[in-house]
């Protein structure tokens, strides 16, 4: 079984005093998440989620602290070696994720990945989010983000 590590953030901007999440949409599955991505070969988890967030959002963070992760399975779809044949492999993904705090606007260069973002407010962000884990993740932290200063 195939496994992969990825990093991500759940980025808080404050819009006139109210505190606002940033979700995005995947391009491919349309399921609403918190951007993420692959960690690559010499990155830290933390320097992952702050490039991951840039490239799919544009959006520049910096992490105030690691909040937990998510694991699940899924399938992704491959090439048999032997008859050049289509077969699915599963695949186990850990990603960690940073609550980070907006910085500045940078450049989204995998715009790609996301078909949509939104910064919703804090009471919105888990009747937008797609699945189980991450929506746990968020109830554990929806009060954190609510007594975040800035």
């Amino acid at each position: 079984m195939k496994r992969i590590f990825s990093a991500g953030g759940i980025v808080v901007k404050d819009f006139d005093g109210e505190k606002r999440v940033l979700v995005t949409q995947h391009s491919k599955h349309k399921g609403w998440d918190f951007p993420k991505g692959h960690i690559e070969e010499g990155e830290s988890s933390k320097e992952a989620a702050i490039r991951e967030v840039e490239e799919e959002t544009g959006v520049r963070a910096e992490i105030i602290e690691k909040v937990g992760d998510t694991k699940y399975f899924y399938y992704e779809e491959g090439e048999s070696s032997s008859a050049k044949a289509t077969v699915d492999k599963r695949v186990f993904k850990t990603v960690i994720y940073f609550l980070m705090k907006f910085t500045d606007q940078g450049e989204a260069t995998t715009a790609f990945e996301v078909s949509a973002m939104e910064w919703l407010p804090v009471e919105e962000v888990e009747e937008k989010l797609t699945f189980s884990d991450t929506k746990k993740l968020w109830k554990n932290l929806k009060e954190r983000v609510k007594s975040l200063s800035f």
